[in-house]
């Protein structure tokens, strides 16, 4: 898969860092949603007085994946979306 900073939707583009909201009224309903929870690194603080370590995990993010079909010979795109964040587009196969 390619990654790319834009995609064309209906003489518009969406671009990295538009949310959601933007993206659907730009493209419309994609062909396949996709909704995860991706879990942060654990943090570590700092060892206490009493030599014991405390880890910090925080709660899961939200991620969306929405796969859009722009017709045939153009390729199959993914736009993933972090915490309601267009952070990532990728071009997957061909539609035939």
């Amino acid at each position: 898969m390619a990654d790319t900073r834009s995609f064309r939707c209906k003489n518009n583009l969406v671009k990295l860092g538009d949310s959601k909201a933007s993206a659907l009224s730009i493209c419309g309903e994609p062909v396949i949603k996709d909704q995860f929870c991706k879990k942060p690194d654990a943090q570590v603080s700092t060892p206490s007085a009493n030599g014991s370590t405390t880890v910090i995990n925080s709660a899961c993010e939200s991620v969306d994946e929405w796969t859009y079909n722009p017709g045939t010979g153009q390729f199959m795109t993914t736009l993933r979306f972090e915490s309601g964040t267009l952070t990532a587009i990728k071009y997957g196969e061909r539609v035939k």
